[in-house]
């Protein structure tokens, strides 16, 4: 069974390009720390471009954070700037990349705002 994490980027990387970005440019990666054990996640975007890698590269940012805080984010338990302001999560390099990549996930399950429905109407 694929979790919601794999399946966040996979779908990211399969669909090549993402209108929410349509304006960005750089790398974001995402180290998802589990006691020793690192998981790496690598997005390359240009201008609504998106390409996504396992690949431990250098990154214009890198946002750490746990695999557990990372699929309630992936699926809309989680808000991302929110945790960062907790400091559940860690941001080094250009913050204003996470600002953008945040518009990526999902909002609440049971949310009725904009959001909410811009993703029902993507499934259609």
């Amino acid at each position: 069974m694929v979790d919601a994490t794999t399946r966040f980027f996979e779908d990211l990387d399969r669909r090549g390009f993402e209108p929410v970005l349509a304006k960005t440019k750089g790398t974001l990666r995402f180290d998802l720390h589990e006691g020793a054990q690192t998981t790496h996640w690598l997005m390359r975007m240009d201008r609504g471009r998106v390409e996504v890698s396992q690949e431990d590269a250098e990154a214009d940012t890198v946002v750490g954070t746990t695999p557990e805080l990372f699929e309630d984010l992936a699926t809309g338990r989680e808000n991302g700037i929110a945790a960062l302001f907790r400091g559940d999560m860690t941001v080094t390099g250009d913050a204003r990349l996470v600002v953008q990549v945040e518009r990526l996930f999902p909002g609440p399950p049971d949310s009725r705002g904009p959001r909410r429905r811009f993703e029902r109407g993507m499934q259609r």
